[in-house]
This record gives structure tokens, sequence and C-alpha cells, in this order.
């Protein structure tokens, strides 16, 4: 185990790669999430739908992502865009988002069902339409209750992103496997990198709390 006056030392030394590395992360991180979001609220619809061709679509298309492992659709994107000369970069974003997108359409769906029918009656009562009484009744208090297992979904997300090293990245995981390489001092940057990703995870966990606090005040 390496000495703390030596992690330090070599901390200091590579943060300005590590940073950067940084940047990758939450890049691929923040627009996977976006679209995943939009794929999963969407599934969730096809799921609520009442269709079964549409519901059938969803539970395969979940199915599919929940029965295979993350590295693979990965490298599926990966191998499979490359005749699009789709950049790495956008291969683990689409990767992610379909991954995360099976995972948060359960998420919305459950919360959406959640809510009591009497909300959406009500709403068609007032003479609005069954969409208009979605988005401004039911889709809100739904939001409130997914926010939850949304961020720990964000947060697995992020860490998942670490997988983008195996398709060349040089996202964190890949500047701390490159500088261990490089030096034969693997631990070191692995315990490094291990800092970053935890500020990484506690930053998301207080924004996502903040926000949980936010809508309670909002909804009292």
């Amino acid at each position: 185990m390496p000495e703390f006056s030596h992690l330090l030392e070599k901390f200091i030394e590579t943060y300005p790669m590590f940073l950067k590395g940084m940047g990758w992360t939450l890049n691929v991180t923040a627009l996977s999430i976006i679209i995943a979001v939009i794929i999963g609220l969407f599934l969730a619809f096809l799921k609520i739908s009442g269709n079964k061709i549409l519901t059938q679509f969803a539970n395969l298309y979940i199915y599919l992502v929940r029965g295979t492992p993350l590295v693979v659709q990965i490298f599926f994107f990966y191998f499979g865009l490359s005749a699009l000369n789709i950049s790495p970069f956008w291969s683990v974003t689409l990767a992610l988002a379909f991954h995360n997108g099976a995972y948060i359409a359960e998420i919305f769906r459950g919360s959406i069902q959640s809510i009591d029918r009497g909300q959406m009656e009500a709403g068609r009562s007032l003479g609005m339409s069954r969409i208009l009484t979605m988005r401004r009744i039911i889709l809100p208090q739904a939001f409130r209750r997914a926010l939850p297992p949304l961020g720990n979904q964000f947060i697995i997300c992020l860490k998942d992103s670490s997988l983008a090293a195996f398709i060349g990245l040089t996202e964190l995981f890949n500047v701390s496997t490159t500088l261990g390489s490089n030096t034969f001092d693997n631990m070191t940057y692995l315990l490094i990198v291990a800092v970053y990703y935890l500020i990484l995870v506690l930053i998301f966990t207080i924004l996502v709390g903040l926000l949980e606090k936010k809508l309670s005040a909002s909804e009292k």
C-alpha cells in the first residue's frame, strides 16, 4: 500500500490530467443521462399505454438491456457504429443512454402508476385532455416520487462511465490505468482515481438532496 505522502505527491502532480479526464467523464454522464431520461419516459408511456404491442416492445427493450452486460452493449455500439465514423465519446454516450433508459423507464412507470387514479379523473372533469392532465398534474407529482431512485441511477451512470476506458476514451479511469501502466505504480493511481469518483458521487448526492428538499418545500 502506498504511503500517504507518496499519494499526496502524485495527486498534486497529476491533477491536470485527472481534471481533463473528469471533464470527459462528466460530459459522457450528463449527455447520456439526458438522453436516457427521454428514452425512459417514452418507454414508461409505452408500458402504461394499454396497447399490447407497444407494451411488449417496451418489455422486450428492458429485457434485452437487463439481460446483457453493459460492457457488451458499449462494444456493440462502438463496433456497430464504426461504419458511421461515430467517435468513442458518442458510442459510449449512446450505449449508456440505451442502458440507463431501461432502468429509468421502470422508475417512471412505477412513479406514474403510484399516483391515485382520481387525479386523472379530476383533471378530466375540469375539461383538460388526458395528455394535458398527465403533463400538468400527474407528471409533476410522479417526478417528485421518482427523484430519489433517479438520483441513484444517475450515480450508477457516473460510475459506469468508467467502462469508456475499454474503447479508448480518456476519461478518469483511463487516465489512472495509463499512468499506472507507464509508472508500474497501479495501486497509487487507482487510489487517486477512487478519490475523484468519491468526490463526484458526493457532489451528485448533495445536489439531488437539495433538489429533493426544494421540491418538498414547494409541495407544502
